[in-house]
C-alpha cells in the first residue's frame, strides 16, 4: 500500500481539514485502531454489517480516517464481501479512491459543516436541509446493487432538526445502506440515535503511533526538533490532530499559560483572566481561542478523572459547567458574539465549581 497521500488542487477552505495534513477522506495510511478496523472487516466477511455505526473518540485520532477506509472498501463491489488480508488498505489510484477522495461517488452522501464559499464563510452547523438533501439518494436502490454510504462528521455538528432528520432514517434503514457517524463526544449523541448504532469507541493513539502518523506527513512535521516532538506528544494525549497543533512553542506557550490560571482555581487572577479575554477577542486570536477551549475542557476533564473517588453529587458542579461551556461556546460562533463576557463568566462559573467541588 502506498503511504503517500494522492496530490490534487488544494481545496477550499474546508472547516474539517487541518491546514497541512491530508484530509481524512485523502489518507491512506492508517495507525492503531486494530480492533476497530477487524470489526468492520469481520462483519463485511460474515455478511451482517450493522447498518449503523458510532465511531467515538477524542478529535484527531482517525476516527474520521476509518470512516472513509470503510466507505471505500464497501462502495467497491469487488471488495465489499471483505478483505482477505483483515485489512481495509486499498490503492489510492482506485477508481473509487479517487471517487471518495473527490466526494463524486454516486453512492456516497458525506453530512458536514460547508466549507467556506466566495459569499459566506464555513457554516458553524449541518443545517436540516443538507440532511434532507443527502438523505434524499437512500430513497431508491444503488444503481450498481451495492452500498449507499452516508457519513457523518461530526454527530456534534448536528442541529436538533437535522439529528432528527437523520434518525428517521436509521430508524428505517433502506436495504444495503450504511451509516458512520463519527462524534468526539458519543455520549452526547440523541440517545434514539445512540440506541440504534453499534458503538465502537477508539482511544487515544500511543505515543509510537502518533510519531509514525506524524512521519508519514514528510516535511515540515517530519522535520520538527526532537525537544519539540517529546513536548507536543505530552500535551497531545494521544491525538494527531493536536499534536500537529503544538508542534509551535508558542501554542505550547500558550497551554501553559491558560493551564496555569486554571490551576490557581478557584482563587482566580482576574487581571490576567481579563487580559486573556481581551487578547481572545481579537478577530486574528481564532487559533488560539479555540485552543483555549481545548485547554479548559481537557482540565476538567483531568479533574473529573482525578477527584472520580468523590461521587457523582460532588463532581455535578464540574459536569454541569463544562456543558454549560460547550453550549456557550457554540453559540458564540453561530451568532459571532464577544468572546469577552464568555471567558469571564467561563472561569467565574469554572471557580464556583472548583469550591464546591473541593
Amino acid at each position: 500500500m502506498s503511504r503517500e497521500p494522492v496530490s490534487r488542487e488544494p481545496a477550499a477552505d474546508e472547516p474539517d481539514r487541518f491546514e497541512g495534513a491530508p484530509h481524512p477522506r485523502e489518507q491512506f495510511a492508517f495507525f492503531g485502531h486494530e480492533e476497530g478496523e477487524a470489526a468492520f472487516v469481520e462483519g463485511l466477511r460474515s455478511g451482517r454489517l450493522h447498518h449503523a455505526w458510532l465511531i467515538g473518540g477524542p478529535q484527531g485520532i482517525g476516527k474520521a480516517t476509518l470512516a472513509y477506509r470503510v466507505a471505500r472498501t464497501v462502495l467497491d463491489p469487488s471488495r465489499a464481501a471483505g478483505s482477505a488480508s483483515g485489512r481495509l488498505d486499498m490503492d489510492p489510484q482506485a477508481n473509487v479512491a479517487r471517487q471518495v477522495m473527490a466526494l463524486s461517488h454516486p453512492n456516497l452522501a458525506v453530512l458536514r459543516r460547508a466549507p467556506a464559499t466566495d459569499k459566506k464563510g464555513p457554516s458553524a452547523t449541518i443545517p436540516v436541509e443538507a440532511v434532507r438533501r443527502a438523505l434524499a439518494t437512500f430513497a431508491s436502490t444503488a444503481a450498481d446493487g451495492g452500498y449507499r454510504v452516508c457519513i457523518v462528521d461530526s454527530a456534534e455538528d448536528l442541529t436538533v432538526a437535522s439529528a432528527n432528520a437523520l434518525l428517521k432514517v436509521i430508524e428505517e434503514p433502506p436495504p444495503r445502506s450504511l451509516f458512520l457517524i463519527v462524534s468526539h463526544a458519543p455520549q452526547r449523541v440523541l440517545p434514539t440515535i445512540r440506541s440504534r448504532c453499534r458503538r465502537l469507541l477508539l482511544r487515544p493513539l500511543d505515543d509510537a503511533s502518533v510519531r509514525a502518523a506524524i512521519a508519514s506527513l514528510g516535511a515540515p512535521w517530519s522535520d520538527m526538533p526532537p525537544d519539540v516532538v517529546d513536548e507536543a506528544l505530552r500535551l497531545g494525549e494521544g491525538s494527531v490532530r493536536r499534536t500537529l497543533e503544538l508542534l509551535d512553542g508558542d501554542r505550547v506557550a500558550f497551554v501553559g499559560q491558560v493551564t496555569a490560571l486554571l490551576e490557581r482555581l478557584p482563587r482566580a487572577d482576574m487581571r490576567q483572566v481579563l487580559s486573556l479575554a481581551e487578547a481572545l477577542a481579537r478577530k486574528d486570536a481564532d487559533e488560539n481561542y479555540e485552543l483555549m477551549l481545548d485547554t479548559v475542557q481537557r482540565w476538567v476533564s483531568a479533574q473529573l478523572h482525578a477527584r472520580a473517588g468523590l461521587g457523582p453529587r460532588r463532581l455535578a458542579p464540574l459536569v454541569e459547567v463544562c456543558e454549560k461551556i460547550g453550549r456557550s461556546a457554540r453559540e458564540i460562533d453561530v451568532y459571532n458574539l464577544d468572546r469577552r463576557p464568555f471567558i469571564l463568566t467561563m472561569f467565574d462559573d469554572l471557580a464556583d465549581a472548583v469550591r464546591r467541588a473541593a
